[in-house]
């Protein structure tokens, strides 16, 4: 009877081998930071330089002159008067309870963080709807950077580079990264393949085709995976507090830690404030350019 155990009890590694393997592992992760964390510190310098300059730049800017430069932008995105006004009024309540320097930071982190993952997703979600290669590859570690807990990405990049901006800002792309590829890959694998061969019929070559046809076509659908990424960004703002990145996340943190009801709310607002307003202007946006592209089909 004591040879069918299994049926009854999950088979399992003892508590001596489980052990080794952790400690083989972890050993194993904290040799490569030790001889590599320098380097790999130093790669990120200039990152960290220009963090440094624009979260600066934010904090030195006359606080009107910020307000309306971000609602002429909503704006000219939108060409909503109406959204603008959104703005302004938003950004000004931020301001009057206290609340503009740790925005400006929380905007500088999210602004940089959206730009890399733009930089970094677009081209490998081009590359997944090139390739059915590519997207067997990629498409499963997507899934793992969307359901991993944030909270697990802190440890190694901890481990690796410390406390600071630069372990945030890295936690916060690999944490939001995920759909603009998703989505890039989408919109550019749903372009009309009739479309194309019009295309390739006046001679277009394959370059000219991606940047001429496919990447326009498939705007609408790439904004909206800007759209999550920024939110997703947005999301991750106070667990990145925990490793030292300044801005609303840590009066959240505070709030959290010390009872402090108010703190957190109005904090929670802001960024509330500000991944409504990200949202609207780049939802206005997709869909003037969406109305566009439909224009020039009609013509």
């Amino acid at each position: 009877m004591a040879d069918a155990s299994w049926l009854s009890e999950v088979p399992q590694l003892s508590r001596g081998d489980l052990r080794d393997i952790r400690k083989f592992l972890d050993t194993a992760y904290r040799d490569f930071s030790r001889e590599y964390g320098e380097m790999i510190e130093g790669f990120f310098d200039p990152l960290l330089t220009f963090l440094v300059w624009f979260e600066k730049l934010l904090l030195a800017t006359p606080w009107w002159l910020v307000i309306a430069i971000i609602a002429g932008l909503a704006y000219l995105s939108s060409r909503s008067w109406k959204l603008s006004l959104g703005v302004v009024i938003s950004f000004f309540m931020i301001g009057y309870f206290g609340m503009w320097d740790n925005t400006m930071r929380t905007m500088s982190i999210i602004l940089v963080c959206t730009f890399m993952a733009i930089a970094l997703g677009v081209p490998i979600g081009i590359a997944m709807a090139r390739s059915d290669r590519v997207q067997s590859v990629v498409t499963p570690l997507l899934d793992i950077m969307q359901t991993m807990p944030a909270f697990v990405y802190l440890i190694p990049v901890v481990m690796l580079l410390g406390i600071g901006k630069i372990p945030g800002v890295i936690a916060v792309i690999i944490y939001a990264i995920p759909p603009v590829i998703r989505l890039t890959n989408l919109g550019i694998r749903l372009v009309d393949k009739d479309v194309l061969e019009a295309a390739t019929a006046y001679g277009a070559s394959s370059m000219q085709r991606l940047v001429g046809v496919q990447l326009p076509l498939a705007m609408p659908t790439i904004m909206a995976g800007i759209n999550q990424t920024i939110m997703m960004a947005l999301s991750m703002v106070v667990i990145a507090s925990m490793i030292g990145v300044k801005g609303l996340g840590q009066p959240v943190l505070k709030s959290i830690t010390n009872q402090y009801f108010t703190l957190g709310l109005l904090n929670g607002l802001a960024i509330v404030a500000l991944a409504i307003i990200f949202d609207r202007v780049s939802q206005a946006y997709a869909k003037r350019s969406q109305r566009y592209l439909g224009g020039m089909d009609n013509g």
